[in-house]
């Protein structure tokens, strides 16, 4: 991918990051996410900082394999503390995270934990990791959630390049437990440039497949590509405009929980 890609994403993480910030300015640090159970809004901050710092080190360091992601797992903190400084911390992260992606450029060498293996990976990978923990903030402070549609897309463009990786699954039985004769699923951005916004997801081989597609399917999603986004990952109590489900919902709801086990292991 070029320059211009590595550059749009590095520019959208320190956008995303501000966002964020603003969202949670005044904000109760010990308010709960009811979209991440079990998490306060100091640990959601604390969560995202340190993923941007740890990739930021993956990038720097040209690393050629797996690093320790305590500063991910580890959200403990001072709920008492202040917001502002936190939520500050959290931009400075996304900062020093799009300087070492620029430095690095998109055709360095890095270990990625699926397919990939440059800074681009881990340009998306951590806007991402902003763009949905800022809706989970938003579901914890208040107000109304907007992502910029083309921005959306690209969420719900790595989501499908994930549904077909086996990684991402618990197991292979789980997997094949998706496959079956008539078992497709398809998407349909209706606020991005026609032609571009359409996924099919197909569970009728002997593996999963997607493809950009406008056909007929036994569930079909419709709506802004923000709200496709929101439902890929169980964020749909986010305040948004929704998405409308056209046919199977159970066959949606069994593919989008069996394939979301990568965010919960």
């Amino acid at each position: 991918m070029s320059h211009v890609t590595l550059e749009r994403y590095a520019s959208e993480i320190v956008a995303q990051a501000d966002q964020l910030r603003k969202h949670v300015t005044a904000a109760d640090l010990a308010a709960p996410v009811p979209t991440c159970p079990g998490w306060s809004l100091g640990n959601l901050l604390r969560h995202v900082g340190g993923a941007h710092r740890w990739a930021e080190r993956v990038v720097r360091t040209r690393s050629a394999g797996p690093v320790p992601h305590d500063q991910v797992d580890d959200v403990a903190g001072d709920d008492n503390a202040d917001a502002a400084a936190l939520g500050d911390w959290v931009a400075e992260g996304a900062a020093l995270l799009a300087g070492t992606l620029r430095a690095a450029g998109p055709e360095a060498p890095v270990w990625t934990p699926a397919p990939g293996g440059t800074p681009v990976f881990w340009a998306r990978r951590m806007l991402f990791e902003v763009v949905l923990h800022r809706a989970d903030a938003v579901a914890a402070v208040g107000g109304t959630y907007v992502l910029d549609p083309g921005t959306a897309q690209a969420g719900v463009d790595e989501w499908m390049e994930f549904t077909v990786l086996p990684q991402v699954y618990e197991s292979p039985e789980h997997l094949r437990a998706l496959l079956g004769p008539g078992r497709t699923v398809h998407f349909h951005a209706t606020d991005v440039e026609p032609g571009t916004g359409e996924w099919l997801v197909d569970l009728t081989g002997d593996a999963i497949t997607t493809r950009r597609a406008h056909e007929k399917a036994a569930v079909a999603v419709c709506g802004p590509a923000a709200a496709l986004l929101l439902l890929l990952y169980g964020r749909e109590a986010v305040p948004a405009e929704g998405a409308e489900v056209i046919g199977d919902r159970a066959l949606l709801e069994q593919w989008r929980e069996t394939v979301s086990y990568w965010l919960r292991k």
